[in-house]
């Protein structure tokens, strides 16, 4: 599939706010959202949404670190995490270059929580800069997150 910049670009971000884009090299932007696309029944704006705020989400996670926030992403949201984390080669690069020359580690818990972690991710992402899909996340206030309690795991 060949995606063209103008094709895979969603509108500017709201003014103030960080753009998860600036985080990530276009090549694999684009490429994150070829797979998303590929695997899932998603078209390229939901693919963008998505990998929008899954790049939110681990950067928080990694600017975050160290503070047991316990903070975790929804099941929608999560599919563009675990497709990005799929994507090896580019996801230890991005851990790399945004993390300090680390690895942002995904363990999750064997247990569900159902503890309103995912709402409170959600705000936490608006708090450091990132402009919130709500949604996205919405879908999933009620659900859970499989974060490790008393962890900074993702």
């Amino acid at each position: 599939m060949t995606l063209t910049a103008a094709s895979t670009r969603p509108a500017p971000p709201v003014a103030g706010r960080r753009d998860p884009r600036s985080f990530v090299r276009p090549d694999v932007w684009d490429r994150e959202i070829a797979l998303l696309v590929r695997d899932y029944p998603f078209d390229e704006v939901m693919a963008n949404r998505l990998f929008g705020q899954a790049v939110a989400y681990l950067i928080t996670a990694m600017e975050k670190w160290g503070e047991h926030l316990e903070i975790g992403c929804g099941r929608l949201v999560d599919i563009a995490v675990h497709a990005f984390i799929l994507d090896t080669r580019n996801y230890r690069e991005f851990c790399a270059q945004h993390f300090d020359g680390r690895f942002l580690e995904h363990v999750p818990e064997i247990e569900f929580k159902y503890d309103g972690s995912v709402e409170r991710t959600a705000h936490i992402l608006a708090a450091n800069g990132f402009e919130v899909d709500w949604p996205l996340w919405e879908r999933d206030f009620s659900q859970c997150t499989p974060c490790a309690p008393g962890t900074d795991c993702h």
